[in-house]
């Protein structure tokens, strides 16, 4: 076995970071003046996510996200999610 990193391990963590990153302050950014309400696939183009990460990153941030409070609302052919500044 060896003791060196997995080079696709650390590029796939760093890449996670980037994308769960973006998405908080795209999120942030839009939920500045209250609460939001949206599903993934409608905001997948503004962060350059595919909704299926969108939805994989949400609920990261519900419980790591300080600013934020995120809540899963419905679902309805896709998860509503509810954003609102912590």
């Amino acid at each position: 076995m060896s003791a060196t990193a997995n080079p696709s391990m650390t590029a796939t963590t760093t890449d996670d970071l980037s994308k769960e990153e973006r998405l908080k302050r795209y999120l942030i950014d839009r939920a500045e003046d209250g609460e939001m309400y949206f599903k993934g696939k409608f905001i997948s183009e503004d962060v350059e996510l595919s909704p299926k990460e969108i939805g994989a990153l949400m609920v990261k941030l519900r419980d790591s996200a300080t600013e934020l409070t995120v809540e899963k609302w419905s679902y309805t052919g896709a998860t509503t999610w509810r954003v609102e500044p912590a």
